[in-house]
């Protein structure tokens, strides 16, 4: 059995999508479809930076979401060579989108939004994410716990067995990483990003997803989409929508969700557009195969085994 799989906000670089636009005009298609859905030149900032604009949330989560997605339309592989899908934080969106619960348009600017309500739930400088190495979620919650002192301080994303990200007030977050090194983690360090992700202080972006996504018209998955916050499959349009705003706030339950899908009988996880998951999954999964497809040399390679 197979997964897809679609990363998340951090493996954003300039000059991602551009040798798949040259090289494929069905990637080349796609980026158009996301430029007009959002009213920007998108793949041009992708091609050519600068990258403190590019890494901008409101920019960076659609951006993702278009080199995945235009990586898979370049392969000419199709959803039903998958048996789940699944992707990190809004990886989730692109999953929805190639599961085709979301049409590209939709899911673009669903994305734009998502990045600019999250920027906007916290003032700059107030929130921080610090991943805390070696100490499990049972630690990580520990540390977490005593971080807080009456502020925010929570676990955002559990990755892997080795490494689990915390999130909140920077003050706490600055706490947990002293906390943290004293219970013996083997590193703990904040993380280069510009709000408080998947902590309670997202709940003003969670209300303004609840709202974006009331009106979006999502159709049940065509393969099985896995969501993050119950590390479990989700097929219901409305508890799609439900869990989707619940995910602003809560925890990625990454570490879950792939341990599942090996234990569904999953042996093959591709990641497409990135290589950040793999090296997770393998953490998780020791015996599964992963393979990530970024360039035009990595796309060719799978299909001639898929």
């Amino acid at each position: 059995m197979r997964a897809f799989i679609f990363p998340g906000q951090g493996s954003q670089s300039v000059g991602m999508g551009r040798a798949l636009a040259e090289a494929s005009n069905v990637a080349r298609e796609l980026f158009q479809e996301v430029d007009e859905a959002l009213e920007q030149n998108l793949a041009r900032l992708m091609a050519e930076g600068p990258l403190e604009e590019l890494t901008l949330t409101e920019n960076a989560q659609p951006a993702i979401m278009a080199n995945a997605l235009a990586t898979l339309r370049a392969s000419g592989i199709s959803a039903d060579k998958a048996d789940f899908v699944a992707g990190h934080s809004l990886g989730e969106y692109t999953a929805l989108a190639v599961a085709e619960a979301f049409d590209v348009a939709t899911t673009a600017r669903l994305l734009k939004l998502r990045g600019q309500a999250m920027q906007a739930a916290v003032p700059v400088g107030e929130g921080a994410m610090a991943a805390l190495l070696g100490l499990g979620l049972d630690g990580a919650r520990e540390v977490a716990e005593e971080a807080a002192q009456g502020e925010v301080c929570a676990v955002a994303n559990d990755n892997d067995p080795n490494q689990v990200v915390v999130s909140g007030h920077k003050a706490a977050v600055e706490r947990a990483l002293e906390i943290a090194k004293a219970k013996g983690a083997k590193r703990a360090l904040l993380l280069p990003v510009s709000a408080p992700f998947h902590s309670p202080l997202m709940e003003p972006a969670a209300r303004a997803m609840e709202e974006a996504l009331g009106g979006v018209d999502i159709r049940p998955p065509v393969v099985p989409v896995y969501a993050n916050v119950i590390a479990a499959p989700a097929d219901d349009p409305a508890e799609i929508r439900r869990l989707l705003v619940e995910q602003v706030t809560g925890m990625v339950r990454w570490r879950e969700s792939v341990a599942a899908m090996a234990a569904a009988g999953v042996t093959h996880f591709v990641e497409f557009g990135g290589k950040v998951l793999s090296p997770m999954v393998k953490r998780i999964a020791p015996d599964a195969r992963t393979t990530s497809v970024v360039s035009m040399e990595d796309i060719e390679a799978l299909v001639k085994e898929v």
